[in-house]
């Protein structure tokens, strides 16, 4: 049961916060039913509010699960077809691609395939009117790859996404989201707006820059324009795993109403595309990114804004959810020694290891990877140096303002073909980025979940 040996795992998570830098973190885990906590560290590290289960944190990409779990809502109530044209159904809509712009459905945006910029961050205030008026400023945009031909990380599809919730039902996504799915689960500990934020103990982001103490970030949040793809929505750690619970209960919200069909829950994690094999997810679903760990299927999501991070991972064969909530440092880090302890008593699961450089060093031809590979928000220059592969890295536009480091350097580390690892200076966790090559010649490296085409 979940109350076994959990003050153990209070302590074990105050540990870990030390260890890996972390100001402030906050845990849930459903099992059994039901759902333990437990939090650590500060919120602030200039007030020193301490971290409790009642905090909330920005949640960031998790929020794509609510609204997709929104626009399954409306396919249940036969309001919105999966393969509907998007265009359709926003006429505001333009690309600058005019025959993408009349292919592209519902459902590629909720699977990240349709090949729209993902990185696409234009502040167009806070009113009711936030995320239409973000819409009209895609118009200029073209296709970083062709339709379905690949996954690559979209925020865009997502802002579309809620705004086609905002169509179907007259209401701000944020206002959507409260009544047609925050109140009929159950849900009582997140909110869309900072004034809804301060009626809880709220954690602020944080940059750590080595072994120097954690400085607060300069801003607190993302612009409202992007709140349906994650920049806004904040939630205790007990909330986000009430709203994996919704997955797990074919539907139910923690009250015990009908939040989804059967069919819709299933739908959100079936496989419909694949990943590249760097990877650490198998596939992506609606929504979810889908785990095959040692022969069991999980489901999960992360998120990050400005400092925070936030991790989820559902096991449904255990009926196990797990959130972690964090505020700055090694996060990666924290999420992965934590999970992989709480997996194995709560799931009987052991995690996959994560990939690690090969003990002998892999000859390739690193010519052949060299250039400028771009899109909205990222400029990567390639270039084979005495120490290898090495990558500049440049958030670019809008994402250059809110990022810790706009510009970094990475050594590429060869695995085998197509396959290298980097990381961070002071990360202890690898990052896979591979390379691939469509039908048509176009080559692609893929940084994380983000496909960047070869432009020179």
């Amino acid at each position: 049961m979940p109350g076994r040996r959990f003050v153990e795992w209070q302590q074990r998570l105050d540990e870990l916060v030390r260890r890996h830098g972390v100001p402030g973190a906050s845990l849930a885990v459903l099992a059994d039913g039901d759902v333990s906590t437990a939090a650590s560290g500060v919120l602030n590290v200039g007030t020193g509010v301490t971290a409790t289960p009642d905090s909330v944190f920005q949640i960031g990409s998790i929020t794509k699960i609510f609204t997709t779990t929104l626009v399954m809502r409306l396919v249940d109530e036969h309001q919105l077809d999966l393969d509907q044209k998007v265009a359709e159904l926003l006429p505001e809509f333009r690309l600058a691609d005019a025959d993408a712009l009349g292919r592209i459905t519902v459902r590629h945006l909720l699977t990240h395939t349709s090949g729209i910029p993902g990185d696409h961050f234009v502040d167009t205030g806070r009113g009711d009117d936030a995320v239409e008026k973000y819409v009209e400023t895609c118009a200029d945009l073209g296709l970083v790859h062709p339709i379905g031909s690949l996954m690559s990380y979209c925020n865009t599809g997502f802002v579309l996404a809620g705004r086609i919730v905002e169509r179907l039902t007259g209401l701000p996504w944020r206002e959507a989201l409260r009544t047609r799915l925050l109140r009929p689960a159950g849900l009582r500990e997140t909110t869309a707006l900072p004034e809804e934020a301060l009626r809880f103990r709220v954690a602020y982001g944080h940059d750590v820059d080595g072994d120097q103490p954690p400085t607060l970030v300069a801003r607190w949040q993302l612009p409202s324009s992007t709140a349906p793809a994650g920049s806004t929505l904040c939630a205790t750690a007990r909330d986000v795993v009430g709203m994996a619970r919704v997955h797990l209960d074919g539907g139910l919200g923690v009250n015990g109403r009908e939040v989804l069909t059967d069919a819709s829950v299933a739908a959100m994690r079936t496989r419909s595309v694949a990943l590249h094999r760097g990877a650490t997810a198998v596939g992506w679903g609606l929504g979810w990114a889908l785990y095959d760990w040692n022969g069991r299927r999980a489901f999960g999501h992360d998120g990050g804004t400005i400092g925070q991070s936030s991790f989820l991972r559902v096991v449904p064969d255990a009926g196990v959810a797990i959130a972690l909530l964090t505020n700055g440092g090694r996060a990666e880090d924290l999420y992965q020694e934590l999970f992989e302890g709480l997996l194995a008593e709560f799931c009987d699961l052991a995690l996959p290891p994560r990939r690690t450089p090969p003990d002998v060093p892999v000859g390739l031809d690193l010519t052949k990877y060299a250039g400028t590979y771009a899109t909205v928000g990222r400029h990567v220059e390639l270039a084979v140096e005495d120490r290898g592969l090495v990558a500049k890295v440049s958030a670019t536009d809008a994402l250059a303002e809110v990022v810790a480091q706009p510009v970094e350097e990475y050594v590429l580390v060869p695995v085998e073909e197509d396959l290298f690892l980097t990381r961070a200076a002071d990360a202890r966790s690898w990052t896979p980025v591979a390379f691939s090559t469509l039908e048509d010649g176009s080559r692609y490296a893929h940084l994380g979940l983000r496909a960047l085409p070869k432009v020179s």
